[in-house]
């Protein structure tokens, strides 16, 4: 991806109980199928050793330290200032504050992109993951089909879309996403990560540990899924 996107949230274990505008409720007890995950499985046939952990270990799981972060908010700010009308650095500029802790003003940065160009996938993406991390569900998921309509063959706007609908506790909706993720980056660890939270949350632990342990088959060292067994152990 050409431009620098903001970190996914990470995943917190309280769950709203809001939903999406227009979308019927479903039920708390509402159980995926696992021949999904076995089709969704079996389809990732290709691993993309750059992409497959893309997402996560770029924006979830990586650690900065406080100076080098502000000399990157400076930075960003400096570019601003030199390219004042070009979205991409108001892009850069939110997610430098996003790493210093301050999501008013990474919003306010990608609003600012969303103003110079109504379709600029990135700007909609990292808005979108503010929104999934503080918990905005609603808004995630108009941000992240916004995203899907801009650029429907890039799966992180699928990926979004899928996890916000776990968080929102509508399972089948999140799968439905996450099937499309698939079919655009067979092999991605994300994905498999996100299909196996839709396990877990659900209170199928079994199926959860096999999809972890499948997304470790990719990559031994991806450390949201090490996190989940860990997790899964506790319960």
């Amino acid at each position: 991806m050409e431009a620098q996107e903001q970190p996914l949230s990470q995943e917190q274990e309280t769950r709203t109980k809001q939903e999406p505008e227009k979308k019927k409720k479903k039920s708390k007890n509402e159980k995926f199928k696992w021949w999904q995950t076995l089709l969704l499985l079996t389809l990732t046939l290709v691993i993309s050793v750059g992409a497959g952990y893309y997402v996560s270990s770029k924006y979830l799981w990586s650690s900065y330290d406080k100076d080098q972060l502000k000399l990157q908010l400076e930075s960003a700010k400096d570019t601003v200032d030199q390219k004042p009308n070009d979205p991409k650095s108001y892009v850069s500029l939110g997610y430098a504050y996003f790493l210093n802790g301050d999501n008013d003003e990474a919003t306010k940065q990608y609003k600012t992109a969303i103003d110079l160009d109504k379709n600029y996938f990135d700007a909609y993406f990292n808005l979108g993951l503010v929104y999934n991390k503080e918990n905005r569900l609603n808004d995630s998921v108009k941000m992240a089909q916004k995203a899907i309509e801009i650029s429907p063959k890039d799966y992180k706007g699928f990926l979004l879309k899928g996890m916000s609908y776990r968080k929102l506790k509508m399972y089948s909706d999140s799968i439905e996403a996450l099937n499309e993720a698939n079919k655009l980056m067979p092999g991605n660890t994300d994905i498999l990560y996100e299909i196996g939270r839709v396990a877990e949350d659900q209170g199928d632990k079994k199926n959860a540990e096999e999809i972890y342990k499948d997304a470790l088959n990719y990559d031994p060292m991806y450390k949201p899924a090490l996190v989940g067994l860990k997790r899964i152990g506790k319960k």
